[in-house]
């Protein structure tokens, strides 16, 4: 399967959402104001936002379409040609984040988005070319979080630093760069809690592993990435706008794109906020983690 597949595969159910929606409204008859609101509307409740639904509108109302004779591929590219024009400016590649020795890499989310199965699977595209890689435990509020990226640290080849329940998570972190420096390794990726109930500890928590690990290299974290869970679809918004709070996002990374019909809401954070997008989830396997490709989403999403 190549990966316009594996993208195909994983947003198929977004695809049928969206394509039929846009099929039943554009063929259906003569396009008026009335269908250019229900357009609208249709595309607000497909998760894209307001923005994206509003600028989409116009699209559809300036483009000469007759229903009697366009083909549903004239239709769905107005659709992907939109996505694909705000999405590649934020196409950041794992190839491209900041190279350091090793490259500390925070990870944020709330619980629950499968931020702890993303870490291993990014671990393992991180530790292709036999780069070494190290997870530090920093959820240490969370026995079954530590215990889950132990597994996934066995099953990448990856070392880990991590402590007891209830530990002090900047001393992990600490510990955990202060070993991947010892031991010449290329990456680390730490993993953090998620409580955003508890936002003013969480902020105090990300600004307490930020400056420990300065201690060690005063330009980490080199990277911040914030995990999303597409099933969630506008509560998405809300998960970056508080994390822009507590920390400085440099990418993100959109999971369970494959259990929703919601893909569109990606298309939404990019717009809002502008941020890189670094890969999708697109399954529950160790390769169903993507590079993101916005061409690939683009065309994806509108391939039904």
């Amino acid at each position: 399967m190549n990966i316009f597949e594996k993208f195909k595969l994983g947003l198929s159910k977004s695809s049928r959402s969206l394509s039929s929606g846009l099929n039943e409204l554009i063929f259906k008859k003569k396009i008026d104001e009335n269908i250019l609101n229900e357009l609208e509307d249709f595309l607000i409740q497909s998760d894209v936002g307001v923005e994206a639904a509003k600028e989409l509108r116009e699209k559809f109302a300036n483009t000469k379409i007759d229903p009697k004779n366009a083909s549903k591929d004239e239709i769905f590219k107005i659709f992907s040609n939109y996505a694909s024009k705000i999405l590649k400016p934020l196409e950041k590649n794992l190839k491209n984040i900041h190279i350091n020795n090793p490259s500390v890499i925070l990870v944020a989310g709330v619980n629950g988005v499968g931020k702890t199965t993303t870490i291993g699977k990014l671990g393992k595209i991180l530790g292709q070319n036999k780069k070494k890689i190290v997870l530090g435990a920093a959820d240490t509020f969370r026995a079954a979080a530590v215990n889950q990226l132990d597994v996934w640290a066995k099953k990448i080849n990856a070392d880990i630093i991590k402590s007891h329940e209830g530990a002090d998570p900047a001393s992990v972190a600490y510990k955990a760069l202060e070993y991947a420096k010892k031991n010449n390794s290329d990456y680390l990726l730490i993993d953090t809690a998620g409580r955003l109930q508890n936002k003013k500890n969480l902020m105090d928590e990300f600004k307490k592993i930020a400056k420990v690990v300065k201690k060690i290299d005063t330009n980490a974290p080199h990277e911040t990435f914030l995990i999303l869970d597409a099933t969630t679809g506008q509560s998405a918004i809300n998960q970056v706008e508080e994390f822009k709070k507590i920390t400085p996002i440099t990418g993100i990374i959109m999971t369970k794109l494959d259990g929703t019909a919601k893909g569109g809401i990606l298309l939404a954070v990019g717009k809002k906020f502008k941020l890189p997008i670094i890969a999708l989830g697109m399954g529950e396997k160790e390769d169903d983690l993507q590079a993101f490709d916005a061409e690939h989403y683009a065309n994806a999403i509108m391939s039904n």
